[in-house]
């Protein structure tokens, strides 16, 4: 479940990448919608999905701080 939710963390994040250097929704552009109006049923239900892994990655912090207090 980890690698899932980093893993759409890092989609997610890339797509903002794409967002904010080129005003390009790489999902949107998949699944159908316009990011300046609409967006499909498909695309908010993988916006939620990232938003939702985003929070579950929050973990890590205490995770990553276990290991770097050597």
């Amino acid at each position: 479940m980890a690698k899932f939710a980093l893993t759409l963390v890092i989609i997610g994040a890339l797509n903002w990448l794409l967002v904010g250097l080129f005003e390009w929704d790489l999902v949107s552009a998949i699944l159908g919608g316009d990011s300046h109006r609409e967006s499909s049923a498909i695309s908010r239900v993988v916006y939620t999905l990232v938003g939702l892994c985003g929070i579950i990655c929050v973990r890590f912090y205490s995770v990553s701080n276990r290991y770097t207090a050597r």
